[in-house]
């Protein structure tokens, strides 16, 4: 067997991954006989038939198959060194720029942000605040860094360090309900009764229910300390994370409304950027401390 080159194996990759040679060369931006010689050129070192040419699309032999599936990993790798290359190049970055979403404590977020922004003070911070789906709209169109709330973990876009679950509680004010308050309550009794959600920052917001109930009506706001405020003036009921409303529900000023039929919900807080591009040096020092301080999150008594 002759030694291939990785122009060869990129060529085999675009090929099985756009299902033909013609779609793998205008992904390549290459001519449709270059790709086509690169293949033919692989196999013959390779001394075995990659590829099946019969049908409209390619397709993998058995032993094409398992050659691809070996070569994935250098194909990654070699992506991630030109990540690197590229973030080498960079240099300190001008700014920054972080999302907070709408369930993260910001005490311990901010603080962290200050104490870090102040021994980096060449580098700017862009901060912003997002609601439900707001902070993966930005994340993914390439408008931050950096994003404080609850990802897709199966999303090989990105990666993420955990910090700590929130759990999140349907409450009301005393007197709000006009029947008596159990553990046994359904939505159905909640149907006529307002509800205070809140409002997606995002532009293309994705079809998500977060504890709404179907044909109830409602309030909307454009953070937790509104909804908060709302629900304690008796106008709504809603879910709220707990670390924002312990005081309240020890001193009766709200009743959780959690039952077998109503359970509320947990999510997981992490700190998440993208994985598949080159981050500078100051985000990496800024991820490395988050990841320093992580545990702090999860012995905090956000819950």
């Amino acid at each position: 067997m002759s030694a291939f080159t990785l122009h060869d194996l990129q060529c085999f990759d675009a090929v099985v991954k756009a299902g033909g040679f013609q779609a793998a060369a205008q992904v390549m931006n290459r001519s449709h006989p270059a790709v086509f010689a690169a293949v033919a050129k692989l196999e013959r070192q390779l001394g075995f038939v990659l590829l099946e040419r019969g049908g409209y699309r390619v397709e993998l032999t058995a032993a094409g198959r398992s050659f691809h599936r070996r070569a994935q990993s250098l194909l990654q790798e070699l992506e991630r060194l030109h990540a690197h290359t590229a973030q080498l190049a960079m240099g300190a970055e001008s700014e920054l720029r972080v999302v907070i979403g709408d369930m993260c404590p910001l005490p311990q977020t901010l603080r962290l942000l200050s104490r870090f922004f102040a021994q980096h003070s060449s580098t700017r911070l862009h901060l912003h605040f997002e609601a439900v789906t707001g902070p993966w709209e930005r994340l993914f169109n390439d408008e931050a860094d950096l994003i404080f709330h609850r990802v897709d973990k199966h999303d090989a876009r990105i990666e993420w360090i955990d910090l700590c679950p929130v759990s999140f509680i349907p409450v009301a004010a005393p007197g709000f309900l006009p029947f008596r308050p159990s553990r046994t309550i359904k939505r159905d009794q909640l149907r006529e009764l307002t509800q205070c959600i809140m409002r997606d920052t995002a532009q293309s917001p994705e079809s998500r229910d977060h504890f709404v109930v179907e044909g109830a009506p409602q309030c909307t706001v454009a953070d937790q300390l509104m909804k908060k405020e709302v629900i304690l003036q008796g106008m709504a009921w809603g879910h709220l994370p707990r670390f924002l409303i312990e005081q309240e529900l020890r001193d009766g000023t709200l009743i959780s409304l959690a039952g077998r039929y109503l359970p509320g919900g947990v999510e997981d807080l992490v700190a998440a950027r993208r994985q598949d591009r080159p981050h500078g040096p100051v985000a990496n020092q800024l991820w490395q401390l988050i990841q320093e301080h992580a545990a702090q999150w999860r012995e905090s008594p956000v819950r």
